[in-house]
């Protein structure tokens, strides 16, 4: 129906400019009237498809997340091929990118989307952050069954480390990423008693 192709397309002319404004000014400067005018549009194109702004924002998050099975399934893809050290240096400067990167402190720092998103995404969990997380664990297990780590890893606490530090090199927006050597330097580190154990 033209009707719906006009509303997908309205949605993603405004999820596109949210992105837009959240990379240049940061989690402070996305308000609703900053969306429209970096869409181009009057302020009522936005309430006309969400019922307020934390609704907008709401469902940015969820599309933005929703992109990155696309990459843990690339992730998933790479088990057994290279090295361990080598695919989740990859898969960790793919996942932390710079939107998902900045999307993180919008949710830290707006009380009701973190509430609309723990009603929609039922388990706890930052969103982007659990979706990193359920990708490095998923790949982790998937090595594991393999035998290139050792069959008593703790996959939890592994994937925590791997995700926690993976995060904090990529938060500081005041500088450029970190290398791919710096993330490597990490991922080997954490990884090192793991891979160094496994059965020959």
């Amino acid at each position: 129906m033209p009707t719906g192709v006009h509303l997908r397309d309205a949605r993603q002319q405004l999820f596109d400019a949210a992105e837009r404004v959240l990379l240049r000014d940061g989690p402070n400067g996305l308000t609703s009237r900053a969306v429209t005018d970096e869409a181009a549009c009057a302020k009522g194109v936005l309430h006309r498809h969400f019922a307020d702004f934390d609704a907008f924002l709401t469902e940015l998050v969820l599309d933005r997340a929703a992109q990155l099975e696309t990459q843990a399934h690339a992730l998933r893809e790479t088990v057994g091929t290279g090295t361990v050290a080598d695919d989740l240096t990859g898969a960790l400067t793919t996942l932390f990118g710079p939107v998902p990167v900045a999307i993180i402190p919008l949710i830290t720092f707006r009380d009701e989307l973190r509430a609309r998103l723990r009603q929609a995404r039922p388990g706890g969990g930052i969103a982007i952050l659990a979706q990193v997380s359920t990708a490095v664990s998923a790949y982790l297990a998937d090595e594991r069954a393999m035998g290139r780590i050792s069959a008593d890893a703790d996959i939890d606490s592994l994937s925590l480390s791997l995700v926690g530090g993976g995060h904090l090199l990529f938060a500081d927006r005041d500088r450029n990423p970190p290398t791919t050597a710096t993330v490597h330097k990490l991922v080997s580190t954490v990884l090192a008693d793991v891979v160094q154990r496994r059965p020959r």
